[in-house]
């Protein structure tokens, strides 16, 4: 087998694993937060967003539908991680965004395990780190396709 063969491999099958520890590590701190992880993968998702966005947005970004993210929002808001206001735009949408302070309250939660990542970081070069970054990107934009794609096959 070539070099570049079961580099590839590796690069899959090490992935999975970064996949499977990040689901894991997901779920332990929605735990230790006392929510949902899809609610606080929704919660980590806004805190990206540079303004507030419609539930539909969030639908997308979730994969959830249109009804479900629309009863997450209603947890997030219940908890007192977002807050709805009406679209200015088109008083018949709402537009969702995160509560003040939640940043705060999720950072804090955030403190330790942000810097075992930071560590890990750490010990990459700039060059490195643009690599990274860049493989982090173009994974994620296939993933997302590839979703869409599978989710567009079932209807």
């Amino acid at each position: 087998m070539s070099n570049r063969r079961e580099l590839l491999e590796r690069i899959i099958a090490e992935s999975q694993r970064n996949y499977a520890a990040y689901v894991l590590f997901n779920q332990a701190m929605a735990d230790r937060l006392g929510l949902h992880p899809t609610d606080l993968q929704c919660v980590a998702l806004l805190d990206l967003e540079s303004g507030p966005v419609t539930t539909g947005h969030i639908a997308r970004l979730t994969g959830l539908t249109p009804g479900s993210a629309s009863r997450l929002v209603d947890r997030l808001e219940k908890a007192g991680l977002a807050v709805r206001e009406a679209d200015p735009a088109d008083r018949r949408r709402a537009l969702v965004s995160l509560a003040p302070g939640v940043r705060d309250r999720i950072g804090r939660a955030w403190d330790e395990p942000g810097s075992a990542y930071a560590e890990v970081l750490g010990g990459y070069t700039d060059g490195e780190l643009e690599l990274i970054a860049g493989f982090l990107r173009r994974t994620t934009e296939v993933g997302l396709a590839q979703a869409e794609r599978l989710a567009s096959a079932d209807r």
